[in-house]
């Protein structure tokens, strides 16, 4: 009746504490890393010939395969306490860019007034050079 009792009212024994699942946790990823996994994403995007079609959705693709790594980056950044967040502000500013073409949901082409592909293209191209230029150790 003690054990009914004890399952009834919430109680457990320490046997269950054992089996019990930890809490989740959120995986980091060091700098180096995201760094190291967005550059690659921009050469690959280099090395496969880039964005050669002026079409409209033709580069949608690409566009999405740089976004990944480049959120990726964005969280190791926030999780950087090695520096400031001023430090961040000029790559802050170029993620901000290419979130901004992404947002518009498809490729405009080349040749579109409204073309989102410097932001998202060029944006991560700047995004790699200025990683470069300040390297996180």
């Amino acid at each position: 009746m003690a054990a009914t009792l004890a399952a009834v009212s919430g109680c457990s024994n320490s046997d269950d504490k054992e089996t019990a699942k930890p809490a989740a946790q959120a995986k980091t990823v060091s700098m180096e890393g995201a760094t190291t996994t967005f550059q690659a994403a921009v050469t690959t995007l280099d090395t496969d010939g880039g964005c050669l079609e002026q079409e409209p959705g033709t580069c949608w693709e690409q566009m999405q395969a740089l976004m990944e790594p480049a959120r990726t980056l964005w969280k190791a950044m926030n999780a950087e306490k090695s520096v400031s967040a001023d430090f961040w502000t000029d790559a802050y500013a170029l993620l901000d860019t290419m979130e901004k073409g992404i947002a518009v949901g498809e490729d405009k082409g080349a040749t579109a007034i409204d073309t989102n592909r410097p932001d998202v293209l060029g944006s991560a191209h700047d995004l790699s050079g200025w990683l470069d230029e300040n390297p996180i150790k």
